[in-house]
């Protein structure tokens, strides 16, 4: 398979945390797997219901020409002229994209997540600086795509993926169109061919959103961005398997859904998320009133805010509000109950098995990795190849799977400054971890919610696999005790209120059509 070509910052990333924490880690690489026949068409997914748009048919794209007309049987003809001899470098990008190029964009997100998952040094003053989204190439470069911003990256390409490939299987059985190696036979393909009608062409609405939605997120990436989605949207016409007007109205129709799902992210809540020092005090001064303990940055010289103190007012997908999984609380610093958690803690780190430092490692998820969120997007990657899934069904599993996790960080963000729970490094004198301490408060684990609602996602989806997707959830939980980052009772919260999220995604999906 041609690999994707990785911008040299993320090279300098990947080796920086190789070289400080031995991290056993498989970050973003290229999927192996060969294009494949889908197991099913869904002929009926233009009647399944969107989560943004009203209707399947709320954008409109022209009507194709027909079938017989002396316009296709000319693009016909020129497609049969460009497949019937390929160069090396457009048969390596055929065998590359695989046609709708699903999975190879999900990669492509994961690893804009991981370059940017790198968190400001301090000025030599020991203030911080912050990203700019109206300078985004100035020092520190826009965004810092830590766990919250990846999940919300991840859930807008995804849903507006699935949006948009519900409306292409609309107008696909609407127009009926044959692609156009099943209307002329000797047209040259290089990939498994399907029955799906041609227009418009599934791939290159796949390439339209990715290119919006995505150099939206990662604004310094567009150019980088539009190459792939053009290299994409050609290797299509390379493989025998759509001509130019399948293209033309799949990256019109791409791109006007992208644009609908822009809109509902300028006014999501997610610019105000990162607030000023003032505003971060006073939700710390609360805690304090209310509770009588608070969080406080561990680093020298200490951040002044930590990531996203108001994310939980951004707006969430599928749960009704975040009262609805909020946790009961955690012990009071100090109380039984803490010093029976602190107490497992101590002993964990002091007689920690290698076992359980590989499985730390692993999960650790700092600066430089794709986050909690981007391991659950491989693991559903891998289960959409292994099932043979057509492009419309695995965009739903991708769009499921990442609106929930997306609520899950909002649910557990409003956990953490809502208990502003002090970390482990911070209640217990002289304890050290084994990994970075996050900057923000600790309860509850934001693995164990991500990966509770993300693994409650996949296990109804996937039912054969729902052990193993378990078995992951309670191994990623468990990494954050065995590298000293959260007390037990973070996590077995935050995995009840994590599949809390997962059933109200789960209850959504039922009453979709696509079941």
């Amino acid at each position: 398979m041609k690999k994707i070509t990785i911008l040299p910052a993320i090279l300098l990333a990947f080796a920086t945390i190789l070289l400080f924490q031995a991290c056993d880690e498989d970050l973003p690489t290229n999927y192996s797997f060969d294009p494949y026949e889908f197991s099913s068409l869904d002929e009926n997914g233009g009647q399944w219901v969107p989560n943004l748009l009203t209707s399947s048919s709320q954008i409109g794209i022209p009507a194709p020409t027909d079938a017989g007309s002396a316009e296709f049987q000319a693009e016909l003809a020129a497609l049969k002229t460009l497949s019937a001899q390929l160069t090396g470098e457009q048969q390596a990008a055929v065998d590359y994209w695989g046609g709708d190029g699903l999975i190879r964009w999900n990669e492509i997100a994961r690893e804009l997540s991981a370059k940017y998952n790198l968190a400001p040094a301090p000025n030599a003053d020991g203030s911080y600086p912050a990203p700019d989204p109206a300078n985004p190439a100035n020092y520190p470069l826009f965004p810092f795509a830590h766990p919250p911003y990846s999940a919300r990256a991840f859930a807008y390409w995804a849903a507006a993926q699935y949006d948009a490939l519900i409306t292409t299987w609309h107008y696909k059985y609407q127009f009926n169109r044959p692609a156009a190696f099943n209307a002329d036979g000797s047209i040259k393909t290089h990939l498994p061919l399907n029955d799906l009608p041609g227009y418009p062409s599934e791939g290159a609405v796949i390439a339209a959103v990715s290119k919006d939605i995505l150099s939206a997120m990662y604004p310094l990436e567009k150019d980088y961005i539009a190459q792939k989605a053009t290299e994409h949207q050609n290797s299509l016409m390379w493989a025998g398997m759509s001509v130019a007007s399948d293209i033309t109205g799949g990256d019109s129709l791409g791109r006007a859904v992208g644009k609908v799902f822009r809109m509902r992210a300028a006014s999501d809540g997610m610019k105000f998320a990162q607030t000023p020092k003032p505003v971060s005090d006073s939700i710390r001064d609360d805690a304090q009133a209310r509770l009588g303990w608070h969080w406080v940055n561990q680093e020298t010289p200490p951040r002044p805010v930590g990531i996203t103190p108001l994310y939980s007012k951004v707006k969430l997908w599928c749960v009704p509000n975040v009262e609805s999984v909020r946790p009961v609380g955690p012990p009071a610093p100090n109380s039984p109950d803490f010093q029976t958690a602190a107490n497992e803690l101590n002993d964990v780190l002091d007689n920690l098995t290698n076992d359980q430092r590989k499985i730390a490692n692993f999960w650790s998820d700092g600066l430089g990795t794709y986050t909690p969120p981007g391991h659950w997007n491989r693991f559903a990657c891998e289960s959409i190849v292994k099932n043979r899934y057509n492009p419309l069904r695995a965009a739903r599993v991708l769009a499921y799977l990442n609106m929930a996790m997306q609520d899950a960080g909002i649910a557990c963000w409003d956990a953490k400054y809502y208990f502003h729970y002090p970390r482990p490094i911070q209640a217990m004198p002289g304890f050290k971890t084994i990994l970075g301490t996050p900057n923000f408060p600790s309860y509850t684990s934001g693995h164990s919610m991500f990966s509770a609602a993300g693994a409650e996602v996949l296990s109804y989806i996937f039912p054969a696999d729902a052990a193993t997707f378990q078995n992951y959830s309670e191994e990623a939980a468990l990494s954050r005790l065995y590298g000293g980052i959260h007390y037990r009772f973070d996590i077995a919260d935050g995995n009840t209120s994590g599949k809390a999220v997962g059933q109200y995604t789960i209850d959504r999906m039922k009453v979709d059509g696509g079941e």
